[in-house]
């Protein structure tokens, strides 16, 4: 499982679901939870990686920027093509899963989720992202 100290960062324009996540997140053991309302604001945290962000666990639907396009973004900068990316939305379309596989997200939750579901979830990137 990630280092507890993994700075999370926790992207949704609903700041109930944000601290629902985050909550979570505590759960597991983790301390260091960043949030951001959009994509947009999200990247100005990730580009200013101070302390850098080790993962980030998004929603989809967001205004401004959502979270696959923050998620293309991140894939397309050098600096965090190895960043965990979980998306974490309602859209469970098959169409809409592929599309985020596509962009390489690390893995997907669909809400609702329960906390044993989040931690799979994180275990499963872990170990894509560190246990190759």
């Amino acid at each position: 499982m990630f280092n507890p100290k993994t700075r999370i960062l926790v992207v949704d324009d609903m700041m109930t679901m944000r601290k629902l996540v985050a909550k979570t997140c505590k759960e597991l053991g983790f301390s260091e939870i960043t949030e951001a309302p959009d994509g947009s604001a999200a990247w100005e945290v990730i580009n200013a990686g101070n302390p850098p962000i080790g993962l980030v666990i998004s929603d989809w639907n967001m205004p401004v920027t959502t979270g696959l396009d923050l998620l293309k973004r991140v894939r397309g900068d050098a600096r965090f093509v190895e960043l965990p990316f979980l998306m974490v939305t309602a859209e469970a379309e098959q169409s809409q899963v592929m599309e985020a596989v596509k962009a390489k997200v690390s893995n997907y939750v669909v809400k609702p989720f329960t906390s044993d579901t989040l931690k799979q979830k994180l275990e499963l990137v872990y170990q894509k992202h560190f246990k190759s």
